[in-house]
């Protein structure tokens, strides 16, 4: 069961990429009312690295080929466990995707946004969904807008895709995207594999909460902005889903993650994949994994492009709950199962307005 239009209407919405909003994008000196975050609260918070001297404060980096290769297997395992616990987000290089494949969704993507403004509107959002091109989501209520434009698509399973928000133009995106988000969804699945082991539970209670599951994906483009200390690239949040997978399609930085208390930059490797956990794998893990709270900053120069895959997962009969196997020999559920939509409808009151859901489904331990 999907959520419906009216579902969006009431929690959440995307407005459409208006002619005012794209002239504003090139000429940011004067930042639009409806664009300028000074004093929101979703800007405050240290980060790090700017008042601390030469800390190290680097996401963790995980090795695919190492993960792979029989006598570093065990080590490079017990690395992702812990950025999974301790960070929720790590880069993972050597991932195994043909290169052709990744250039080639770089550049469709690329193409699209240089596009005018006419022609990305031919697959603008419409009707409260969430698909299509346009700004991202924004609290009913709230008339502020975050300094991007993306393009969001339900990818897999392809019979869930509707091909009316697939742009056309670039020729080669449709086939581009649909080899990407075939390989993204392999490549979970090889992911999915190590953290069963981490976990200590079989790979096929893990691969089976996100078999034929929902995958969609967003493209993302965040322009300069001359005041990057007035806007905001994408406001705070976690992601509902289980799983991200983020390319950056430059080495632009933008992204921050949430870490006991400050903001973490990140600055993306050559070649690397932004992998993190999403709500429902922290729920799947029984709290071993944790979703981290994340956010995009407009860098004053240059433009950051991004292609991100989300992978959705549920145990059978479409509830999130911890994993069975995670629940043996006397250990307590941290988590009250709850139905996947009812799942998605909290996330979206959460994006709306501000209140962490995942704290509405913890169990009290004096319970």
């Amino acid at each position: 069961m999907a959520l419906e239009p009216a579902d969006y209407n009431r929690l959440i919405s995307r407005d459409k990429v208006t002619g005012a909003a794209a002239t504003a994008f090139p000429d940011s000196v004067e930042i639009p009312e409806r664009f300028i975050r000074t004093g929101d609260e979703a800007r405050a918070g240290a980060v790090a690295g700017e008042d601390d001297g030469d800390e190290a404060y680097e996401l963790p980096v995980v090795d695919m080929a190492n993960l792979l290769d029989p006598e570093l297997s065990a080590s490079e395992t017990a690395k992702l466990g812990s950025a999974c616990r301790d960070w929720g987000f790590f880069q993972l290089t050597n991932y195994g995707v043909d290169e052709a494949v990744i250039q080639q969704m770089k550049d469709t993507t690329a193409q699209f946004f240089s596009l005018p403004l006419e022609s990305k509107n031919a697959v603008a959002v419409r009707g409260g969904g969430f698909e299509g091109f346009g700004h991202h989501f924004n609290a009913p209520g709230s008339d502020k807008l975050d300094w991007a434009e993306c393009l969001l698509l339900e990818t897999q399973p392809v019979q869930a895709r509707n091909m009316e928000f697939w742009p056309a133009n670039p020729p080669a995106f449709r086939h581009a995207m649909d080899r990407y988000s075939e390989e993204m969804a392999s490549l979970t699945r090889r992911l999915l594999g190590f953290l069963a082991a981490d976990l200590g539970v079989a790979a096929e209670a893990l691969l089976g909460a996100f078999a034929g599951k929902r995958q969609t994906a967003g493209v993302h483009r965040y322009p300069p902005c001359r005041r990057p200390e007035q806007v905001l690239g994408m406001a705070p949040h976690t992601d509902g889903f289980g799983l991200t997978l983020l390319l950056p399609a430059d080495d632009t930085p933008g992204l921050q993650v949430r870490r006991r208390g400050r903001w973490f930059p990140v600055r993306p490797l050559p070649g690397a994949l932004v992998v993190n956990v999403g709500d429902v794998l922290e729920v799947l893990s029984n709290g071993a994994y944790g979703s981290a709270e994340h956010r995009v900053i407009p860098h004053a120069e240059r433009g950051r492009t991004t292609v991100v895959v989300f992978q959705d997962a549920a145990l059978d009969g479409g509830v999130v709950a911890p994993l069975p196997e995670l629940l043996r020999g006397g250990h307590e559920p941290r988590y009250r199962p709850v139905d996947r939509l009812e799942f998605s409808k909290g996330h979206l009151r959460e994006l709306a307005q501000g209140t962490p859901f995942l704290d509405s489904l913890k169990i009290s331990s004096s319970s």
